[in-house]
Order: structure tokens, then sequence, then C-alpha cells
């Protein structure tokens, strides 16, 4: 089902010319994009390693002249390039609201004018499954927490963050009972001219 979410929106990303992703693990859904999409160019971010080194041999094969890999946080990441699509797969909610809002705000000062950011995230629904997700979430929190030493406690309020920057939600699909959600928020990004304010009149 992870699977199946990080992949949903891959046939929607045919036009796409240079996006950056942000964690995208060991590269299963990189590979699976250079390979629908033979003209993008991509920046990938990942503070492991480790992780960087299994992507790079994952593509490597279909298109590694076509992706740079940048082993660096997120959080002190500076775009090389304006971006037409930003990726992030179960990514977000490594961060508080706060840190969210400082990311998003930055990297959106690199994106183009119809710029969209496509996400796969762990979601609390309400309603029957209300309790249960909130049970798993706390329940992988623990996990990672002791795994890897993530302070984070609880899902970010990431569309907060999204909708601050100038994004707008426009589709959102969920799986096992809205526990996964997959969404796709457009930009809304607009030039604006400033004029000098006109002389007070005497």
């Amino acid at each position: 089902m992870l699977e199946r979410c990080r992949f949903y929106r891959l046939p929607q990303l045919a036009n796409a010319r240079r996006a950056l992703v942000l964690g995208d693990g060991d590269g299963r859904f990189l590979a699976c994009l250079l390979r629908k999409n033979p003209q993008i160019q991509v920046d990938a971010v990942d503070l492991s390693p480790a992780m960087l080194e299994l992507l790079r041999k994952r593509v490597e094969a279909c298109a590694l002249s076509r992706i740079k890999l940048h082993c660096v946080d997120a959080r002190e990441f500076m775009p090389p390039a304006n971006y037409d699509l930003v990726i992030t797969h179960f990514f977000l909610d490594c961060f508080t609201t706060d840190e969210l809002h400082a990311l998003v705000g930055r990297i959106r000062c690199h994106l183009t004018q119809d710029a969209c950011w496509v996400l796969s995230e762990f979601a609390t629904p309400s309603g029957p499954m209300s309790l249960l997700a909130r049970f798993i979430v706390w329940a992988l929190y623990a996990a990672f927490g002791l795994m890897t030493g993530l302070q984070v406690r609880w899902l970010p309020d990431y569309s907060a963050a999204l909708s601050g920057a100038g994004f707008l939600l426009s589709e959102r699909r969920h799986w096992l009972g809205g526990l996964l959600v997959s969404e796709l928020w457009k930009s809304r990004l607009l030039q604006v001219s400033i004029h000098p304010a006109p002389a007070p009149s005497v």
C-alpha cells in the first residue's frame, strides 16, 4: 500500500522538466519517474549517504546523467535551479510545522509559476479509523524515534505550510480508511509589480 501511494501520480508527471525530490530513500520511485519521463532533470536530496548510494545504484541503469545527488539536510539545502515539480514521499512528517513553514517557504522561491508539489503521507482521519490511525502513527513515530533519534512525535500541519506558501490542494486520494494519502498541490505564485507610492498631495 505504501508503494501504491508513492507511485499513484506517476502518470501525471510526464510533462515535468525539472524536479526536486526530497528524501526518496532507496530510489524506487525515482527510478520509475526517470523511466516514465525521458526528459526530466532531477535534484535528489537526502541526509543519508547510504540511502543516496542505494538510490544511485538503482537509477544508474536508466538515467544517472539526469540526476544530481545532494547529501545534505533538506532544511539547509539551497536549490540550485528553478523547479516545476517537487516530490516528497513520507518525508514531511519528519519535521515540525514551524520547520515545514521555513522549508516550504525557501523552496517556493525556486519554483516556476505552474509548479506542482506531489506528496504521500500518513494521516489521522476522522470517523471509524480515527483511533486505530492515531495508534499506528504513534507507534511509527515511537519506532523511528528509537531507531533514528527522530524527535518529532506527531504529524505536522503540512497543509498549512503549503497553503501559506501559495499552493492549493488540487487532488487527494486516500487508502486504508484515510491512513495513507496522496496529494497534488498546485502553485498559485503570481508576479507582483511593485510601483512607487504616489507623492502626497500638498
